[in-house]
């Protein structure tokens, strides 16, 4: 019988949880075409779906922050599952694509709490020299989930209808309140600083607001705020990448090309493969070589890969294209997060993390209302070429306009690169 050090054992809820949820959000991608249909809108409107959820996990961003940093992780670790399982549950019953879109927008709030919350949960059950391998499983498994749940929303979609991807949905994020139930709660977070907190207070109003996030972009080491701010630009260009991928590629297959939601599904599938058989050696990456070493491949090769899109007309031709978006994918593993973790102050961290998403997010945002809007007038190939440069930019400032974050064996018991 395989027996789990303490550590594994602490994990594997983490990992569990991670896997149910984004599997739940992989199956939705694929009954665009459908909603389209069934609530009589162009294939554009449809494609808001992702915008919507989008929306939801950057105004979840700034409130996992403040409560990862002041209250632990376990709360959100719970409350995110449960936002999201009763929202899917609503999309069963609503007869209206805006109480849809609703939904989506509170699934997108608890799927941020929930991220940061088992980042932080993991960041604290290993050391420093495993955040690389940890990040990667996190990622991987996320993006797994995310690629095999189109399968399945696909046949779903075309033997039931679109409803039952979300009373799936719902089932998987109610299963995964508890077993979040299992974790363990982590120690007391450090103390607030006092002129901290009393600007970030309910009461500080905008400028206030504005002087407590220069304050915790100031709590970071002088010599690593410009790789934070690269980092926080690359996160931006992955947001528009991903979300591009998500709602332009099943229009491309499914509208234009013609392929079958199950077919669309097997393409996520593919690049799926090709992202879990990344876990490991991007984690070793990051861990052993370099955090830049992930993190300007898997910007550079999808800024390309996204220039050829418009050349691909067969499903073959699609296949390759996703695979080797697929490695990118796997490579990028969690290699910006751990970069953040390694250069941000432990006390303010859940804060960084959630303002570089914040940002990052307006590119979630943007990316399918912009590619919507461009799918509608000259059809969904061309978000791809535009967004392309945006990534081969991002590998750029990572190149060339950041440090190396990775300390290489550091002592136990050591929190990062600056961490205070």
């Amino acid at each position: 019988m395989l027996k789990l050090g303490a550590t594994a054992r602490g994990l594997v809820p983490l990992y569990g949880t991670t896997v149910m949820l984004a599997f739940g959000h992989g199956m939705v991608v694929v009954t665009i075409p459908v909603l389209a249909t069934f609530f009589d809108i162009s294939i554009g409107v449809a494609a808001q779906v992702v915008t919507a959820h989008a929306v939801g996990r950057f105004a979840g961003q700034p409130v996992a922050g403040v409560l990862v940093d002041r209250l632990g992780p376990r709360l959100s670790l719970i409350g995110g599952p449960a936002v999201v399982a009763a929202a899917a549950l609503s999309v069963v019953v609503t007869p209206w694509f805006a109480a849809l879109l609703a939904a989506l927008f509170l699934m997108g709030v608890g799927d941020s709490v929930f991220m940061l919350a088992r980042e932080v949960a993991g960041i604290d059950a290993v050391r420093p020299a495993q955040r690389g391998r940890l990040m990667s499983g996190f990622f991987g498994f996320n993006s797994l989930g995310m690629a095999l749940g189109p399968v399945l929303g696909g046949v779903l979609t075309e033997l039931i209808d679109f409803r039952a991807v979300f009373v799936l949905y719902a089932v998987l994020a109610a299963l995964a309140v508890p077993v979040a139930l299992t974790v363990k709660a982590r120690r007391r977070p450090p103390a607030q600083p006092r002129a901290d907190a009393v600007a970030s207070a309910p009461g500080a109003g905008l400028a206030g607001r504005f002087r407590a996030l220069a304050g915790l972009f100031h709590a970071i080491e002088p010599r690593f705020r410009r790789t934070y701010l690269a980092l926080t630009f690359a996160t931006f260009s992955m947001m528009i990448y991903r979300m591009t991928l998500h709602s332009m590629l099943p229009l491309y297959a499914g509208s234009q090309l013609g392929f079958s939601p199950t077919q669309v599904g097997l393409l996520f599938s593919i690049s799926g493969v090709f992202i879990l058989a990344m876990i490991v050696p991007a984690g070793f990456v990051m861990d052993k070589i370099g955090r830049k070493w992930a993190t300007v491949p898997s910007t550079a090769v999808p800024g390309a890969v996204f220039l050829f899109f418009p050349f691909a007309d067969t499903f073959l031709q699609l296949a390759v294209l996703v695979s080797l978006l697929g490695i990118a994918n796997g490579l990028s593993l969690g290699s910006v997060a751990v970069s953040t973790y390694d250069i941000v102050p432990e006390r303010v961290r859940g804060r960084l993390q959630a303002a570089r998403r914040t940002v990052a997010e307006t590119g979630a945002i943007g990316a399918p209302a912009a590619g919507g809007a461009m799918a509608n007038v000259y059809g969904p190939a061309v978000p791809f070429v535009v967004f392309g440069p945006v990534m081969l930019l991002a590998a750029v400032l990572l190149a060339f306009g950041s440090r190396e974050t990775l300390v290489k064996q550091p002592a136990r018991g050591v929190q990062g690169a600056v961490d205070t």
